[in-house]
């Protein structure tokens, strides 16, 4: 591709081949009246006629998306109340072994912060070892009762209470008789009704909500309930178990769940997908969910699992914490205790949660549409070659599209997370200073995506931003064609295949691709690649005390300012660019978790500059005088030894 004149820019000189890096031992090379080179080898961008009018228009688009952002941030101040759950029949089980009722324990746990129970829908068994009915099996009731026509391999029920059988037979498809044996009245069962679903125990929920207690209802499915649902308790909660809803398989049941469910809100599990509940948010929102499976609680310790919770409720938005004891009393109180003290110090109050659905406003989200397509014609126009720039852009804007289902709103939020982390690097960077450009452009993406990527689904969880991997990787991509020099396209890869490659070449490239090879796969909460004790104890801590940076903002925000200042000769600073651009693409990733506040996703984002910038900073000469005395080193040294000759 030959573009060595574009339209609309001034006329530039093309050059045949690019001239090699200098030697770090020489000078600094000096342009056209004395004036210093530009630090990095890299070649300009094209300064286009419609820079400015696109950069206007972007900034013009950014007004709206402004005001979207600061209703997000009144909605989620709004959003810091979380309930703690307790796993009522786990905490009766650990009563029972302590010798004490499961309401003395409760008070307990009370005492430390819980303010819920999760209670489960009875089953038949329960009801039996209440005492309310009495079930035997066939096989032994025939042998006590010979003669009396008693099938052995079927179930047999009685009351032990008056009323004990009322409405079961009735409640299920199962077909049941009454059976007169020994001078009783037994009702007979095709097979163990024990587990069967039986409804809420009505008395245990009205003495919890009588505690001014938030209670989380979990009833159980199975298809040979009549009328599912038909008998839930007035709760605020309801959380299903499995891994689908009441009702998921089949279309009917599912719309007898969704009308059963009224006012009350299912609870978004997370890390638990369940079929069909989208059926039931549609209408009505939801609650997220944070609890943690039983066994890997007990390997993590108190201190640790506290630490999850909290940050679940600080910046994941969580607003039902679901807790199950620990084995032993005291540990479970540690861990209250912990875990009380750290949503304290986050600003989390403890209480009966009031979930709203996110609803942004449509028209202030069509307006922000603007600003991340002008920035992606910009960024294709801005190339050394610009031709191959409008080309590239296009395409990442019909693939973001694409992968979106052309939702133009989840698409140009994609659009804007790959196309501003790379812009400020494209348009310029030959001195320290332009990482300061680079990053505002970055943090003008954020608003974007925010703006046009946080719905109700989204902030829910239940919308993933798609595409989250390739911030990561496409504007590492969008810089490094930028690279390339104003010369036709063939005569570029005739210079690279007879550029010269020597075995450091090999090996400093190949740890480039390694580095970045580590960052992508270890992205997102759960990454095929795990982290040290100590990197985890690390993290532990900072998430603790602050709101945890990014490492990948860290380490890319020195490399960029390192790379700018063009401290290591030829294509080394080109290569700390690119590493730069990761910390860039964090930024935006950071803000691609929508379901994270927005307040929390910026002071992680800010404090990842400030600390990645005075790092550089300190970077940039310990560089240079590093250098310095690689080169030097050995020519101080050459007088004395000639002497001594």
């Amino acid at each position: 591709m030959t573009d060595p004149h574009p339209p609309g820019s001034p006329p530039t000189h093309t050059p045949t081949h690019t001239p090699s890096a200098p030697h770090p031992a020489l000078p600094a090379q000096r342009g056209a009246g004395g004036t210093p080179a530009p630090a990095t080898p890299a070649p300009p961008a094209t300064r286009h006629r419609l820079t400015w009018p696109l950069l206007s228009l972007t900034l013009l688009s950014l007004i709206p998306a402004l005001v979207l952002a600061w209703q997000r941030v009144a909605f989620e101040q709004g959003e810091k109340t979380v309930a703690l759950v307790m796993d009522y029949p786990a905490m009766a089980v650990q009563a029972q072994r302590v010798g004490l009722t499961p309401q003395q324990l409760l008070d307990r746990y009370k005492a430390l912060g819980v303010n819920g129970a999760a209670v489960y829908e009875d089953v038949i068994g329960n009801l039996e070892q209440r005492g309310e009915v009495y079930v035997r099996r066939g096989a032994d009731l025939a042998a006590e009762n010979p003669g009396a026509g008693v099938d052995p391999q079927a179930a047999y029920m009685r009351a032990l209470r008056p009323g004990g059988l009322d409405g079961l037979s009735g409640r299920y498809t199962i077909p049941t008789r009454e059976v007169q044996i020994g001078g009783q009245t037994w009702l007979e069962w095709p097979t163990d009704p024990s587990f069967l679903p039986a409804g809420p125990n009505e008395a245990l929920i009205a003495s919890l909500k009588a505690q001014g207690l938030v209670t989380l209802y979990r009833p159980y499915d199975d298809v040979a309930v009549r009328a599912p649902g038909a008998d839930w308790p007035d709760v605020p909660f309801v959380a299903f178990t499995g891994d689908e809803v009441i009702g998921a398989r089949t279309p009917e049941r599912l719309a007898q769940i969704d009308r059963a469910m009224g006012r009350r809100l299912p609870a978004l599990i997370e890390g638990s997908e369940q079929r069909g509940l989208d059926t039931l948010i549609e209408n009505r929102g939801a609650a997220r969910m944070f609890a943690l499976n039983p066994s890997w609680q007990n390997r993590l310790g108190p201190e640790e699992v506290a630490s999850k919770y909290a940050l679940a409720a600080r910046e994941r938005g969580h607003r039902l914490l679901y807790l199950r004891p620990f084995p032993t009393v005291n540990e479970t109180e540690d861990f209250l205790r912990r875990t009380s003290t750290l949503l304290e110090r986050s600003g989390v109050t403890v209480g009966a949660p009031v979930i709203r659905p996110f609803a942004p406003d449509g028209t202030l989200r069509a307006l922000s549409l603007l600003g991340p397509l002008a920035a992606l014609v910009l960024l294709g126009l801005s190339f050394p070659l610009p031709r191959l720039g409008l080309l590239v852009a296009g395409g990442l804007g019909l693939g973001a599209l694409a992968l979106n289902g052309l939702d133009p709103f989840a698409g140009t939020a994609l659009i804007a997370a790959l196309t501003f982390p790379a812009l400020g690097l494209v348009l310029r960077r030959s001195r320290v200073t332009d990482w300061f450009l680079a990053t505002g452009l970055s943090l003008v993406g954020v608003l974007f995506v925010s703006a046009l990527g946080a719905n109700r689904e989204s902030v829910l969880g239940l919308e993933p931003f798609r595409g989250v991997g390739l911030t990561l990787l496409v504007p590492l991509v969008l810089v490094g064609l930028s690279f390339l020099p104003r010369q036709d396209l063939r005569q570029t890869a005739r210079d690279l295949y007879h550029a010269p490659i020597k075995l450091g070449d090999v090996a400093v490239m190949g740890l480039g691709l390694a580095v970045f090879a580590l960052v992508f796969l270890r992205r997102g909460n759960t990454s095929s690649v795990g982290v040290s004790s100590t990197e985890a104890q690390l993290r532990q801590d900072l998430q603790d005390t602050i709101i945890r940076p990014r490492f990948k903002e860290l380490a890319g925000h020195p490399l960029a300012l390192v790379g700018l200042s063009g401290a290591l000769p030829g294509y080394f600073s080109l290569m700390l660019i690119l590493g730069g651009v990761i910390g860039q693409a964090s930024i935006l990733n950071t803000f691609s978790h929508f379901h994270t506040p927005l307040l929390i996703s910026a002071a992680r984002c800010f404090i990842g500059l400030g600390v990645g910038l005075l790092l550089g900073l300190i970077a940039i000469p310990v560089v240079r005088w590093l250098l310095r005395l690689w080169t030097t080193w050995g020519s101080r040294r050459a007088p004395t030894a000639e002497v001594r000759a």
